[in-house]
């Protein structure tokens, strides 16, 4: 058995033993970030720092976890500290304590999704060709679209980056041609256990990445990691009637499955760039056009432009007050075999200057009309 020096969760995360849930989860937030393992590509290092700081968020914010460990703390090291090389399971429970694996991680308010990569590469290459067939991961990715094509539908291409076996060594790290050895850190297993007191967490293997072995020569594509980060072209068939934060689910298109295993869906997060001109309240597309005085006094015809790229004719009656609306019906937004309207809004602009000819004239309109200026 392997011990390194002891370690306190509450230093992992750097806040006080007294620190509230919100400051621990902010801690947590924080430094997950700084040290997730897509913005520390290859540092072990920082892949080993990630871990520990998970480690310590799954025991404090936890309220049961967090008052038996705080106990146990008090108490000091009884139970004895340090990584335990071996299976899941292989680590001592000494002082009456409680196990949990990291798979504990997602019933914390969505915490699994940012450790599911990591942790999912790891069991990836651990049970390639020893556990089966494994589904891929889904990917979740947001996309922004125009105005037009969130209400009349469309296709657009997107690129969205994938994590995916390094095509040059097939995931496992090597150069072809060499031959990996056994993992001195964890035995060939793949998993080391994390303790302190009655604490354990089974984990993948740093050194190996849950591999069990060792690249002698590693991989030139991949650095011995395995994995490589790639972008996919996806022409994407946006429905009509899109809206901020609609989300369509693409079977298939998510991570590559391993040992023949199904791939992971790609979800797709939409968010809508606004319109200069229009604007959209459910099914009803709003927009504002202006006129000039003689329009508006003496009525006239005009022509509007829809979301579905045409223009159709209104009329303006005379006597027509800037801010009156108007109903074009079913020239809003379809979807689900329902059509809204469009509603337009007039204003009347009138005129910034005048010449001497236009204000004579506008002046005899006045006084025949009894209007004070």
């Amino acid at each position: 058995m392997a011990t390194s020096t002891a370690k306190d969760y509450y230093q992992v995360l750097g806040v006080p033993d007294t620190a509230s849930a919100d400051e621990i989860k902010r801690a947590f937030r924080r430094l997950a970030k700084e040290y997730h393992p897509d913005a520390n590509p290859n540092d072990a290092a920082a892949a080993e720092r990630f871990k520990e700081i998970g480690e310590a968020y799954a025991v404090l914010s936890d309220p049961e976890k967090r008052a038996q460990y705080d106990r146990v703390r008090k108490m000091g090291p009884l139970g004895g500290f340090g990584f335990h090389r071996g299976p899941a399971g292989a680590a001592s429970t000494d002082g009456g304590g409680f196990r949990f694996t990291i798979d504990d991680l997602g019933d914390l308010g969505g915490i699994g999704d940012l450790f599911s990569s990591f942790f999912d590469q790891a069991k990836r290459r651990r049970g390639r060709g020893a556990t089966g067939a494994e589904r891929g991961r889904d990917i979740e990715y947001v996309v922004e679209i125009p105005f037009t094509v969130a209400a009349r539908g469309g296709k657009i291409p997107i690129r969205v980056p994938v994590t995916d076996d390094c095509a040059v060594c097939q995931g496992t790290g090597n150069a072809p041609g060499s031959r990996p050895t056994s993992c001195a850190e964890c035995g060939g297993t793949g998993m080391i256990s994390f303790g302190q007191g009655g604490f354990a967490v089974n984990r993948p293997c740093p050194a190996c990445y849950g591999r069990g072995q060792i690249p002698t020569d590693p991989c030139h594509a991949c650095r011995g990691s395995g994995q490589v980060r790639e972008q996919r072209k996806i022409v994407l068939t946006v429905p009509p009637g899109v809206d901020n934060n609609s989300r369509l689910r693409l079977s298939g298109q998510g991570e590559r499955g391993t040992g023949r295993g199904a791939p992971g869906d790609l979800i797709v997060t939409f968010r809508v760039k606004p319109h200069r001109f229009f604007r959209r309240e459910g099914l009803d597309i709003h927009c504002t056009v202006p006129i000039n005085i003689a329009q508006a006094a003496l009525g006239s015809r005009i022509r509007v432009s829809t979301v579905d790229g045409k223009k159709v004719e209104l009329r303006i009656p005379p006597g027509t007050q800037t801010g009156t609306r108007f109903r074009i019906p079913g020239q809003g937004v379809e979807k689900g075999g329902r059509r809204g309207d469009q509603y337009v809004q007039v204003r009347v602009v009138v005129p910034e200057s005048l010449d001497a000819e236009q204000e004579r004239l506008m002046k005899e309109f006045a006084e025949a009309s009894g209007l004070k200026y």
